[in-house]
């Protein structure tokens, strides 16, 4: 199982299309190419029941953000300030560019 290449990236601001989560909105804190997963923050809330390993280590019932499926995700149009799909386009110098399908604007380079 290859990488993918995927048109969400770390940092981006993503809104959760579907799911328990679905209309809240976050940043990217995480990419799993792989597994076609990413971590956004705070969203999909987990909860690990953990022991203390070290000296210092926090116990109990700690809560972290789970993986969510890429699909589940759209990027956020700085312009149009709702999820959007991505388009990628070739600039005349050769770059690639993600474009919003909605408004046009180009997001960044690739």
């Amino acid at each position: 199982m290859g990488g993918v290449k995927l048109k969400i990236k770390k940092d981006d601001f993503v809104g959760i299309i579907s799911g328990k989560d679905r209309g809240k909105r976050g940043k990217v804190l995480k990419v799993f190419p792989a597994e076609q997963r990413v971590i956004v923050e705070k969203v999909n809330m987990v909860k690990r029941h953990t022991k203390p390993r070290k000296v210092g280590e926090p116990s109990g019932i700690i809560e972290r953000e789970g993986k969510i499926h890429v699909s589940n995700t759209m990027l956020i149009c700085t312009r149009c300030d709702k999820p959007v799909r991505i388009g990628i386009q070739k600039l005349p110098e050769g770059d690639k560019v993600r474009t919003c399908k909605g408004c046009g604007e180009s997001i960044d380079r690739v």
